[in-house]
């Protein structure tokens, strides 16, 4: 599946459906957590326009979710 063009706001409001937190913000980027067990997911969003494919390739990765999921997670 190939990964949609989305801006950083649409994948803050999606990662917060996964069950991330939002911190804090410095300047243009949010950063968010999640806890899971013992440890701490923390992942640090670009809030522009569009994201790079990428970046969102490694926040989804990071977040430890597959491209279908967080697509899901998009359109729910």
């Amino acid at each position: 599946m190939s990964l949609p063009s989305i801006s950083g706001k649409e994948a803050i409001r999606s990662l917060g459906k996964a069950g991330f937190v939002r911190i804090r913000q410095s300047g243009s980027h949010v950063v968010l957590q999640k806890r899971l067990g013992h440890t701490t997911v923390t992942l640090v969003i670009p809030n522009h326009p569009e994201l790079a494919k990428g970046t969102l390739r490694a926040i989804i990765r990071k977040a430890g979710m597959s491209v279908e999921e967080f697509v899901a997670l998009l359109r729910s």
